[in-house]
């Protein structure tokens, strides 16, 4: 395991590194996504000003999650370069998206359809920086071949354990190149507008449920993580974007 980078007397996190490469990764994917809808707007904005909100949301809502622990010593644990969750930055990649569709005079959810495909290639490399650095993302002790231990990680266990990251790294590659298919055959029709965005949350929803199971995370509610219960909310959201798209009058017929 590495979780930092020494370079002189620059120390960098590994996991904040693979953030990084994940939004570079990102912007090719809506500079290319965008050039093929023929839509005018900066790929350096939507993809600067959606990761600085998710990594800000994301540290917020992981905060949030334990609030004792915060409100008693708050400013070591605002500063701290660990702790971060899928989320809060989904939440507040959300609201950013929303203000950058407005500021374009772009369809919010044809934004949020945009976004899509480069939200979940970012999303898998984010979590190779977990697998790297070890920072407790893993999973249940297991005895299958490619269990791992990670003695020198961040949350270290000399246990053999399911390397739930590689799991969602690869879950992440398949969501976005259905995505990705997806996009272009859907892009041309107005009906399919938001449809996009709900493959995004039911794929991406399900992936996380599943993988909770075998991860160390805790128990909050029924038995459910606090992953597996915003899982259920994106299901619910796709279920009504989906169903919303299939009402949707053909415009050849209105």
């Amino acid at each position: 395991m590495l979780p930092f980078i020494h370079i002189g007397p620059i120390t960098l996190g590994t996991y904040g590194v693979f953030v990084a490469v994940g939004l570079l990764v990102a912007f090719f994917v809506i500079q290319k996504d965008l050039l093929r809808r023929g839509l005018d707007a900066d790929p350096n904005v939507i993809v600067g000003v959606t990761g600085l909100a998710g990594l800000v949301g994301s540290r917020i809502y992981f905060l949030l999650e334990t609030p004792k622990e915060f409100f008693a010593n708050p400013w070591p644990q605002l500063l701290s370069t660990m702790g971060f969750t899928f989320t809060g930055a989904a939440l507040a990649g959300a609201i950013a998206l929303v203000l950058i569709a407005r500021h374009y005079r772009i369809p919010i959810l044809q934004m949020l359809d945009i976004a899509s495909p480069a939200a979940a290639i970012g999303y898998g490399f984010g979590r190779i920086g977990c697998l790297i650095s070890g920072d407790g993302d893993y999973g249940i002790p297991t005895s299958l071949p490619w269990g791992m231990s990670f003695p020198n990680g961040i949350v270290p266990t000399s246990e053999r354990v399911h390397p739930t990251p590689i799991y969602e790294f690869l879950a992440a590659v398949v969501i976005f190149w259905i995505l990705w298919r997806l996009g272009a055959r859907w892009m041309n029709d107005t009906r399919n507008i938001g449809k996009l965005f709900g493959v995004y949350l039911l794929l991406s929803g399900v992936a996380r449920f599943f993988v909770e199971i075998i991860r160390i995370n805790p128990r909050v509610l029924w038995g459910l993580t606090n992953a597996q219960l915003a899982s259920i909310v994106y299901v619910i959201v796709a279920a009504i974007l989906l169903l919303r798209s299939r009402r949707s009058p053909d415009p050849k017929h209105a």
